[in-house]
């Protein structure tokens, strides 16, 4: 499985980001996509994740702010953020997860700045 990320750039301090990752390859149905993110000097977080049937969880930091979707047919995990703050500075990984197995995209930076 291979995943291409899209969607870096800089973005001001309360404005908005899409993010989407696309998965090619054996794709079984059963599956987890999600994304991370690390910021310099701290470990790799999760952002959220999304099971095949739609279930989603976000890390409370992005709550409210953050909405992860997905488009099974296109092998595709997408990340609107909005409400960006500078704390959301981060190089973002997209993972997939079928049969006990990660895939990591390439990572893919945010930055929030003035």
């Amino acid at each position: 499985v291979q995943l291409q990320a899209f969607g870096e750039g800089l973005v001001q301090p309360g404005g908005y980001r899409s993010l989407s990752c696309a998965a090619s390859g054996v794709i079984r149905s059963v599956n987890v996509m999600g994304w991370y993110r690390q910021a310099p000097g701290n470990q790799r977080e999760l952002v959220a994740t999304i099971l095949f049937n739609g279930l989603v969880t976000y890390a409370d930091s992005v709550k409210g702010r953050f909405t992860i979707s997905r488009d099974n047919a296109k092998n595709t995990v997408y990340l609107q953020m909005n409400s960006l703050k500078a704390a959301d500075t981060a190089v973002y990984y997209c993972k997939h997860n079928q049969l006990g197995n990660n895939y990591w995209g390439q990572g893919t930076q945010v930055t929030v700045s003035s």
